[in-house]
């Protein structure tokens, strides 16, 4: 494989991209299924000789970005398993479309010769689409299908289930990210200028400071109910709108065009989360906490990020901060309904209604009976909804770990690098322990 560094001109050759200690490996482009929208493009990445653990084969593929050559492939690799890394077929498409991607790479690697069992990784959005593929191909799709979700399963097929489950940085599920980033203080949907400034976080009278702020009790309660409300209201006009097309009364015949204001869920845009750090601080309960030299220690597990400004100013007015898909997709991949009580506090958040909707993790995983390794980030704002997918989980074999200082992506920069170590070779060796003594 060959690597581009467009700000240095540099091109590195690598076997797989990881030149550090490990098994020697290597990679191989990857495509599954024909046709219009079946394209499933991955790389697959294994040791150049086969070893035990290469029995085991894991499918690391995003809900919406494209994995193939995200650290997890030849992290994995290097240590024996063959790892199969891609994108979904269409980033755009409904959440059944790319279960379906899913279970194309599930069948791949049980066909490919010497593969013995199949794991599923999801990292960050990735663990909404694996968590609701193992959920529906356990338990069935027409769980999925019930009078209560707010989006039923389109999907006839069964799914094949995998054997076990990583679950590394996970959001609370696509849904709840969506729920977190819709910006209350927009006034008119389809206009991102026009702003309340009463409900805009990014308002320094309502207690905004780029350098970090903790925003009062009461503006706090007029946000997360004015959220709630913006939130359920976008997601009822999208029902309205899904109700028409199956009636053949749509604008089109199949779906339609979906944009809601400032809903975008990108790290950049708007959350609370990214400047008040008091939000999503700590976990409820003492959980096993990894440090640099492989040792842990059982604690509460304390977020260590660092606020994110993001210059001071709303994303709103951007176009970047909508959400443009379809009617379709954005009830199957973005919508979970705000109860009543909802908010986001400390340790967590509260009255989500998990159970009816497949896009959200944290609900899913109480379908699944499947072995189950959750570890959270605790340089990231997503760490602490491993504890909840953990406390939600139906798997009687299912393993809870944070590693310290790690970022989203594993790893740690700058100074924070000598402080806590080599993180991503903890995280990696972590699995590799887990998947030896829980799979093989």
């Amino acid at each position: 494989m060959l690597k581009f560094d467009p700000r240095s001109g540099i091109i590195t050759k690598t076997t797989g991209g990881y030149l550090d200690a490990g098994l020697p490996i290597q990679d191989t482009f990857v495509q599954i299924g024909m046709g219009m929208g079946g394209k499933l493009r991955c790389v697959f990445y294994e040791p150049v000789t086969p070893v035990e653990k290469s029995k085991i084969g894991v499918v690391v593929i995003h809900s919406d970005e494209d994995y193939s050559t995200f650290n997890i492939g030849g992290e994995l690799a290097k240590r024996g398993y063959r790892t199969l890394c891609g994108q979904v077929s269409d980033p755009g498409a409904t959440l059944d479309q790319k279960m379906l991607d899913i279970k194309k790479a599930v069948q791949f690697l049980k066909a490919y010769e010497g593969i013995e069992k199949v794991v599923l990784m999801g990292h960050s959005g990735g663990a909404t689409l694996m968590s609701a593929y193992q959920a529906a191909a356990e338990k069935g799709i027409s769980a999925y299908k019930a009078a209560h979700m707010l989006y039923k399963s389109q999907l006839s097929e069964e799914l094949i289930p995998a054997d076990a489950m990583l679950i590394l940085d996970s959001n609370w599920g696509n849904g709840a990210m969506t729920l977190f980033s819709v910006d209350p203080a927009v006034i008119e949907e389809g206009n991102g200028i026009k702003l309340d400034p009463e409900l805009d976080m990014f308002n320094p009278r309502n207690g905004f400071d780029p350098q970090g702020c903790e925003y009062s009790k009461e503006f706090l309660d007029r946000f997360f109910a004015a959220q709630r409300d913006r939130n359920n209201a976008i997601i009822k006009h999208a029902l309205d709108r899904l109700t028409l097309i199956e009636q053949g009364k749509g604008n089109y015949n199949d779906d339609e065009p979906f944009c809601p204001t400032a809903t975008g869920q990108i790290k950049p845009m708007n959350k609370l989360i990214n400047v008040d750090i008091s939000l999503f601080s700590h976990t409820k309960e003492a959980h096993t906490l990894l440090h640099k030299d492989g040792s842990a220690t059982t604690e509460i597990v304390r977020c260590l990020r660092t606020p994110a400004g993001m210059g001071g100013h709303s994303p709103t007015p951007s176009v970047r901060a909508a959400s443009i898909t379809t009617v379709r997709s954005y009830l199957s991949n973005r919508a979970v309904i705000a109860g009543e009580n909802y908010r986001m506090n400390p340790d967590g958040a509260v009255d989500i209604h998990w159970d009816d909707t497949y896009d959200c993790t944290s609900g899913n995983v109480k379908n699944i009976n499947a072995p189950m390794l959750i570890m959270g980030m605790t340089g990231s704002y997503e760490y602490l909804a491993a504890e909840g997918i953990f406390n939600n989980s139906a798997s009687r074999d299912k393993t809870l770990m944070f590693m310290e200082g790690a970022g989203h992506n594993f790893d740690t920069r700058g100074p924070e690098a000598e402080k806590y170590g080599d993180t991503q070779k903890v995280v990696f060796d972590t699995c590799d322990t887990w998947l030896q003594g829980h799979v093989l």
